[in-house]
């Protein structure tokens, strides 16, 4: 089953999708956001498509960012092995945190604004989890992927010099307008099954430049959330960017993000991202 919010910017309707096609949300909630999560809105959604409670609609022509008001969205870097080595660091102990504004969020096929200033803006394709019940003080990794509600895409974008080499936080590199296109949709849980074998691609103008899995992560799905708990709590509605794998601008021969540059991007499962690169 697969969330989303689908139409126009500003007049979107929330919609489940099955295997069969799409359906209108407002029968349950007015959108899909982490009150909907956390009133048990996935189960409800289940039960209302078997019972064909739900009117269909059309396919929707365009996706918003799946999930409305997000709480916080938590990233982790390093968190591949091979992106780690690309970069010349050393696989961390623990993982490491930033965070990301909400507003940064925007759809997945929105465009992303290269910053005023900047000669080093890149791309991350990442898998997101999304919370949909409180997680304080787990006990242990077995039982946080309870806490989930499902999988998105996030592309994790950064600007390298801001990030890197103007001293302080990574945040600077990380906050920029436009800089977390996020969906199309959210995918259950029950629907995405092991969140550790998907396969994550990227391209940018059509040349493959990230070609990955979720099998390399360091730190699993389950580790990361049961992690984050006990530093924070996390609601229903928050998002974890998970990290990305190797193949980063950063990383590669054919560099950083211009004006004009077209990046595609798709996880298993998850569906699809296409972003045009303006200037801010």
């Amino acid at each position: 089953m697969r969330l989303a919010r689908a139409g126009v910017p500003g007049a979107e309707i929330p919609v489940v999708g099955t295997g069969d096609g799409w359906y209108d949300l407002r029968r349950l909630t007015p959108d899909v956001d982490g009150a909907f999560l956390a009133a048990d809105g996935v189960h409800r959604t289940q039960e209302a498509l078997l019972a064909s409670t739900l009117p269909r609609v059309d396919d929707p022509s365009r996706f918003s960012p799946p999930l409305a008001r997000i709480g916080k969205i938590v990233c982790i870097g390093l968190n591949y092995v091979d992106h780690a080595e690309e970069t010349g660091a050393t696989p961390p102990a623990e993982p490491i945190i930033f965070m990301k504004a909400p507003d940064t969020v925007v759809g997945p096929t929105d465009e992303v604004l290269i910053p005023r200033g900047s000669a080093k803006t890149d791309y991350e394709v990442e898998l997101a989890i999304v919370i949909g019940r409180t997680a304080r003080y787990l006990d242990t990794a077995d039982e946080a992927t309870r806490y989930v509600a499902g999988y998105a895409i996030s592309n994790d974008v950064s600007e390298r010099e801001f990030q890197l080499e103007r001293g302080g936080q990574w945040d600077k590199g990380k906050n920029c307008a436009t800089f977390n296109p996020f969906g199309p949709w959210v995918a259950t849980a029950d629907e995405v099954g092991d969140p550790q074998a998907l396969g994550v691609r990227l391209w940018v103008n059509g040349d493959l430049r990230q070609n990955g899995n979720t099998s390399n992560m360091i730190f699993r799905v389950a580790h990361l959330v049961w992690y984050l708990s006990q530093f924070m709590t996390l609601y229903p509605g928050d998002v974890i960017n998970t990290g990305t794998p190797a193949g980063v601008g950063m990383g590669h021969p054919a560099g950083f993000l211009r004006p004009g540059d077209v990046v595609e991007l798709e996880i298993d499962g998850l569906g699809r991202q296409r972003q045009t690169l303006g200037s801010a």
